[in-house]
């Protein structure tokens, strides 16, 4: 019993009013887990239950075992006969035991989504359709949808509405698709993840002895999280509590925000109508944050009209005001986030592990990611690859590689048939097998590809080539952007991306289109003096190549998406990109209901700070290849203006408001402001007639040398490890430069 001496009243009665149907609303930080934890081992210790008897559901297997070893530390061993589990865990042992009601195997199989999205692409494949229209993705996705909203292969067929949508989308054949793909299923003895809740509402629809059987077998029902549960899940729980109604579900509908994924808020919003004698409890003390955080927090989300009200509260200190930095542009945003944290490890001894770097979507984190890299501040990305390491990057600059290099063979290999054109592995492996035993280059194999591969592959390799040759023709004669953005289109890759509108797609499109404003940015630049994409392959080659280190260090900067940092807490927090249309999302504006979750999304990021919070934005960023003017976002100005400062290191030139409304004198300051001044440099080199470049491969330490740009020079360091060879040039007039000799054109002089 010592430990209901730790709880609050709040928490302790939350803890010991076991019977009856009841709602902890958790406010961030509360002690939510605390609660659920001694909550179970009160009933087990102090009320007798067998730990047979107690059911509770969460949704992940890290907070499944993390509850059930707190537990097991005041109860004992006992605690391991809970039925404690992830929702599709608790099931499917569950529908393991009575397979044989829906006619499975009781050894069913389980498919991940990598084996569903397979046999989505077979049966594409068996009914000749059109690959690039029904993406194995995009169709899962449908059919997963469907199963969460409880709705089979038949009553998908005969309901007109999906019917005409799936036309009008122009795949009218997903409602067939899912029809077979169920079947095939269901044949084989396997259930995909979403059918471990859909065959389990079947299972207690279809046999009232089996519901009955668990519902005298579940004496108490508790669901963590409860605010992520879609109508599936939450129909399974209503089932199981149905004869003595001790159901406790614990959440917070302010952090309600993964709609995407089918979680739908009206299930706590709604809790009480289906038990009228509902018991609510409210956890408002917060024991994470600041009185600063917190109130800003509360102010923000206190905008939100479909909610339960709560006012969460803290004893903590005061805390310092929340940080607001003005960058002129997306790159300034990450050299001045970078800056700020460089000063809190340098003055206050803040570890890397500390902070955090939040942001609205992946693509954000290139800049960040680029200024962290400049400061040689270390950092990973949570829940993501870094920006450089996406598929996606890397198969369009594979494409760039290739054009510019011809006989890049892991390049060749990455995007000769992607998008598809019909080449197959054995085609490939016989092109490079023919420039390996004739000892020639690859791109001699593929202009001469009829000697080797015969009909239709030849001609999609002639294909393939012609286009590289344009893209070759393109770089010769357009800056880096243009050229970029050319290969991009031509490439097929950018339409396959859009073509996908998941979420993931939808990511992976954002992702490339950054990569082009990376370029554009590059052009850009007046201190460059090479714009080519040659160049910018370079500068991105010897960027990224702290990438390889290994080291075992954890202590780095953690930068990730605010949906993956549900649940986290950090001492110090940035929130990045804080612009209309970028936060709150633009696809997020179409209805009040989207644009509350938005809200409900920052008030989950301001919440994970513990101790300092810092909001950024960029008054222009790059968005599709072109510099768009931004507008900070609605959200800075709906925090109480009593706890923003606005950072002296982004202030405009003239006097600006703290308080509400400060964001359009930041608007106004920045027409003043973010005119790019010309900056002077020298003029261009203009290299001699006869300049040819040399063969660089036995370039070394102290022999002259031309660059058509640069000038004359001399190598001071050859760098021979990695995969690039690089090498450092003291150039006359341009300094030091380091240069990738796989696209640096140099002339040795030997006199």
């Amino acid at each position: 019993m010592e430990y209901l001496d730790s709880l609050n009243e709040p928490q302790r009665e939350g803890v010991v009013n076991t019977e009856g149907p009841t709602m902890l609303i958790a406010g961030a930080g509360s002690g939510k887990t605390r609660v659920l934890t001694y909550r179970i081992a009160y009933l087990i210790q102090n009320k007798g239950v067998d730990p047979f008897n107690i059911l509770a559901l969460t949704f992940t297997n890290k907070a499944a075992k993390e509850m059930r070893d707190r537990i097991e530390s005041v109860v004992g061993t006992e605690a391991r006969n809970l039925w404690m589990g992830t929702f599709h865990s608790v099931f499917a042992r569950i529908l393991r035991a009575e397979a044989d009601k829906l006619g499975y195997p009781s050894n069913f199989t389980i498919y991940d989504a990598d084996d569903s999205k397979s046999l989505v692409k077979t049966i594409v494949k068996e009914l000749n359709l059109d690959d690039k229209v029904y993406k194995p993705n995009v169709v899962f996705n449908r059919i997963s949808g469907a199963k969460n909203r409880l709705i089979s292969w038949r009553e998908y067929l005969s309901n007109p509405i999906y019917q005409a949508d799936d036309e009008s989308n122009m795949k009218p054949e997903l409602g067939k698709i899912y029809k077979i793909y169920s079947e095939r299923c269901f044949k084989a003895g396997a259930m995909d993840f979403d059918d471990l809740l859909f065959n389990t509402n079947v299972l207690f629809k279809e046999h009232t002895d089996v519901l009955n059987k668990y519902q005298q077998r579940f004496h108490f029902v508790m669901v963590d999280e409860f605010q992520d549960t879609n109508i599936s899940q939450y129909l399974i729980t209503k089932r199981l509590a149905a004869v003595r109604q001790n159901i406790c579900v614990v959440g917070d509908d302010a952090q309600s925000i993964y709609a995407f994924r089918g979680a739908d808020i009206q299930n706590i919003l709604n809790f009480e109508k289906d038990y009228p004698d509902l018991r609510v409890i409210k956890l408002e003390q917060n024991y994470r944050s600041t009185k600063t955080i917190v109130n800003a927090a509360n102010s923000v989300i206190f905008k939100n009209k479909a909610q339960l009200k709560k006012n969460v509260w803290t004893d903590n200190d005061e805390g310092s005001l929340i940080e607001v930095l003005r960058a002129n542009s997306d790159n300034e945003e990450g050299k001045l986030v970078a800056s700020a944290i460089f000063e809190d490890k340098m003055q206050h001894q803040v570890k890397n592990s500390d902070i955090a770097i939040l942001y609205r979507t992946n693509s954000q984190s290139r800049a960040m990611e680029e200024a962290l890299r400049r400061m040689n501040i270390k950092y990973k990305i949570v829940g993501g690859l870094s920006f450089y390491a996406r598929k996606e990057i890397k198969d369009i600059m594979a494409y760039m590689r290739f054009a510019i290099n011809t006989n890049d063979e892991q390049s060749f290999r990455r995007i000769i048939n992607y998008p598809k054109r019909g080449i197959g592995d054995t085609s490939v492996d016989k092109m490079v097998v023919a420039a390996n035993d004739n000892n020639i280059p690859l791109w001699e194999v593929l202009t001469n590809i009829n000697a080797i591969l015969p009909g239709r592959a030849a001609n999609a390799v002639t294909d393939f080539v012609t286009m590289i040759k344009r893209f070759q023709i393109e770089i010769g004669k357009k800056d880096a952007f243009e050229a970029a953005t050319e290969i991009a289109k031509r490439s097929g890759l950018l339409r396959d991306l859009y073509e996908d509108k998941t979420v993931e797609g939808l990511n992976r499109y954002e992702n490339v289109q950054e990569l082009l404003n990376a370029v554009k940015e590059f052009v850009d630049d007046p201190e460059k003096e090479d714009k080519s994409l040659g160049a910018f392959l370079q500068e991105v080659a010897l960027l990224t190549g702290v990438d390889n280190d290994k080291d075992d260090d954890n202590d780095k900067v953690t930068l990730m998406t605010i949906h993956m940092a549900k649940g986290l807490e950090f001492k110090n927090v940035y929130i990045v990109g804080m612009e209309e249309d970028l936060f709150p999302s633009q696809m997020m504006l179409s209805s009040r209901a989207d644009l509350e979750e938005e809200r409900r999304l920052f008030y989950v990021a301001i919440t994970r700070a513990e101790h300092k919070l810092v909001l950024s934005y960029a008054l222009s960023r790059y968005r599709f290849g072109r510099l768009k003017n931004c507008e900070p976002s609605r959200f800075i100005d709906e925090i109480d203006p009593s706890f923003i400062k606005v950072n002296e290191r982004s202030r405009p030139t003239e006097s600006v408001n703290t308080g509400a409304g400060y964001a359009k004198s930041f608007i106004s300051g920045m027409k003043k402001t973010t005119a790019s001044q010309p900056i002077k440099r020298k003029s261009d080199y203009k290299p001699s007639p006869d300049f040819e470049p040399s063969d660089t491969s036995n370039l070394q330490s102290g022999m002259k040398v031309e660059h058509p740009k640069f000038g004359y020079g001399m190598v001071s360091e050859i760098d021979e490890s990695g995969a690039n060879r690089k090498a450092k040039v003291n150039f006359d007039d341009f300094g030091e430069k380091t240069l990738l000799l796989s696209f640096a054109k140099l002339k040795i002089h030997t006199n």
